[in-house]
């Protein structure tokens, strides 16, 4: 065989390798419970959802490892999801933790994350003062410095159309 060929082939079997290693854990998730969103902060609305009871089925959620207590989720027209909402409770701790849910029938057990921040991703915060990206800006804080720029140009500017005016004449440089 070549080198290339060995090459390619090596790689084409280590990239099979991992889709197979990595499919069966990306498989099992899909059936898991969904939290909308995925981070709040404390006294925030979240939403859950799972397709794992059926289509028309009902779960038993948990939320008490954030202090929510228990929640109802109930079938809706949404893909035949099971949907439910909690708060979380305003003296909840920044954190990760684990929302549980079980089905009515067959007692499957699915769970999600949630993430309690103390600021919201929704809300960002906005920036103060100046930006400090150098020296000089029209509005800049010393109009000295802004001065002796906007002559280093001029002077630029002028050196460079008298350069490329005696190149046009032919008087040379």
């Amino acid at each position: 065989m070549r080198p290339t060929t060995r090459l390619l082939t090596g790689s084409a079997l280590a990239v099979a390798a991992a889709g197979l290693v990595c499919a069966p854990a990306y498989a099992g998730d899909t059936d898991g419970l969904e939290v909308f969103p995925s981070s709040v902060v404390p006294g925030g609305q979240v939403t859950v959802n799972t397709a794992a009871c059926g289509d028309g089925g009902t779960a038993a959620g948990d939320a008490s490892a954030v202090g929510a207590g228990a929640f109802t989720l109930a079938p809706s027209t949404h893909e035949g999801d099971a949907i439910g909402q909690f708060r979380v409770p305003p003296s909840a701790q920044p954190g990760t933790y684990e929302i549980v849910a079980t089905c009515a029938e067959g007692d499957q057990q699915v769970t999600g994350d949630l993430v309690v921040t103390l600021t919201s991703q929704r809300q960002p915060v906005l920036p103060r003062g100046s930006v400090k990206t150098g020296v000089g800006g029209a509005l800049g804080p010393d109009p000295v410095q802004t001065a002796a720029g906007v002559a280093a140009l001029a002077v630029a500017a002028a050196g460079g159309t008298w350069l490329l005016h005696r190149r046009a004449r032919g008087d040379g440089i």
